[in-house]
């Protein structure tokens, strides 16, 4: 026991080690099923390296506190193995720091986004270095005062200080936290942000008392090889469940291991419980579609729109009317519900809005602007001038194209049967229990695709 307590390769050190190992395991399991199991699209942006930062930062941690307390019987020979880049600037700012910063940052998201309403006055990449300087500031005053033994502790008067490092940060958390409590979150934000910091700070608290034994007795063997094997084990814990237990963004369940909550959401809209717009309804007859009708009426027709939908995806020009549809979806939001427009908001920002997004429309710089800058995400307003530009933008190139296209042709012959159907078999829409609702997919096309729907094999027959 003498000899491993100050050497290392104590049983208790390798059984420690042994669960980070599965932690780490568990960890990047759980990081990287989402993208390979569930082909999860990768996401752009903070979205994709605030998560991938939290699996490097927890990787460092549990590294750090092997090489830094002996867990391993090894000796230091070599300047890599010096204790100030282990238990200084590993287990410091590229640790703990930065696993507890990446947190903040996902708070701070939350907060202004759905409390303040509008997108974060900061970048990620610029407020994530700078809550890191406390971290860099102290890892660099105490590798130049030198305040480590051989064994890597520090004394009472260095280490109280540390630990209140620490502390605020789990406090900054905290406290973000607090702030957006009241908010009526449609996702699991708020709740799986509450309960990743309680299973944490329960394990952080554990960690910190054995932090402090272990610095300050280590005179003491027995508790050195405890307090050792709780410092490990307990992090190990921490840093699992604190990736796992996820606060990240809209559409979380995705990405979830639990089956029940697995599900696909065709659009933003649909994930929010936004009714589709532009449906016909089984009493309502097919209106009549007029070339010479302004194109911002025109579109208002959900059949319509699909169909020119359709169309300026074949001519790599999809977006603005991708953008139309989903901001039209926003509009059948209540004003007063603010949390989902501020959801959807944000999702066509991210989608349409900020620059290299994935589907990035043609606006003018002025349009775009007014919406990253915007002082309320839940305006009704808010997309109004870009969506004006982008109707025009449309009319100049795609509305000429598309009425002698082979779409047009086709949405008119589809439109004329669906209305001669209607006007020979009437009561089918007011008795037919099974077409009280839009079917399937919505297509605007599928009726000359009776295989897909045995509802029309009749009406198919009757054309013959």
């Amino acid at each position: 026991m003498a000899s491993c307590a100050a050497d290392g390769g104590c049983p208790t050190d390798y059984m420690a080690v042994s669960i980070s190992l599965l932690a780490i395991i568990l960890l990047l399991m759980r990081s990287t099923w989402p993208f390979l199991i569930h082909k999860v699209p990768r996401p752009k942006g903070s979205s994709f390296w605030l998560p991938a930062i939290q699996v490097f930062a927890s990787f460092n941690l549990l590294l750090s506190i092997v090489m830094s307390l002996n867990f391993l019987k090894f000796k230091r020979r070599h300047w890599w193995q010096s204790c100030y880049i282990w238990a200084v600037w590993v287990e410091g700012p590229l640790g703990f720091g930065l696993l507890l910063s990446c947190r903040v940052v996902q708070a701070f998201h939350l907060y202004n986004i759905f409390v303040r309403r509008r997108l974060p006055p900061i970048r990620s990449y610029i407020f994530l270095p700078l809550i890191l300087l406390p971290w860099i500031g102290g890892a660099a005053f105490i590798h130049i005062k030198k305040p480590l033994n051989y064994r890597c502790h520090m004394t009472t008067q260095w280490t109280i200080p540390v630990v209140c490092l620490h502390a605020l940060y789990v406090a900054a958390l905290v406290g973000f936290t607090w702030a957006i409590h009241h908010i009526e979150f449609r996702f699991h934000e708020l709740k799986d942000l509450w309960r990743g910091i309680l299973v944490s700070t329960s394990s952080i608290g554990i960690w910190v008392v054995a932090y402090i034994l272990n610095e300050i007795h280590d005179d003491i063997e027995w508790l050195q090889v405890a307090t050792r094997f709780l410092l490990l084990s307990m992090a190990s814990i921490f840093v699992l469940a604190f990736f796992s237990i996820s606060s990240s963004q809209p559409l979380v369940s995705q990405m979830s291991l639990r089956k029940k909550e697995c599900q696909e959401f065709g659009s933003m809209g649909r994930a929010l419980g936004i009714s589709d717009p532009g449906l016909l309804l089984p009493r309502e007859s097919a209106p009549v579609i007029d070339p010479n009708e302004p194109l911002d009426k025109l579109l208002l027709n959900k059949r319509f729109r699909q169909s020119f939908m359709a169309f300026a995806d074949s001519c790599l020009a999809g977006e603005s009317v991708h953008f139309y549809e989903e901001a039209h979806e926003l509009n059948k939001v209540p004003v007063d519900d603010s949390v989902r427009r501020v959801y959807m908001a944000r999702h066509i920002i991210d989608k349409y809005i900020v620059a290299g997004a994935t589907k990035e429309v043609n606006i003018s710089h002025r349009s775009r602007q007014e919406i990253l800058t915007t002082s309320d995400l839940a305006h009704p307003d808010l997309f109004k001038n870009a969506l004006n530009e982008l109707v025009q933008l449309m009319k100049m190139n795609l509305a000429k194209d598309y009425w002698s296209s082979m779409f047009f042709l086709q949405f008119k012959e589809s439109n004329t049967r669906t209305i001669d159907h209607e006007l020979e078999q009437p009561a089918v829409w007011n008795f037919s229990p099974r077409l009280s609702s839009v079917r399937g997919d919505d297509d605007p096309f599928h009726q000359e695709h009776p295989s897909k729907d045995r509802g029309h094999s009749s009406y198919n027959l009757d054309l013959r």
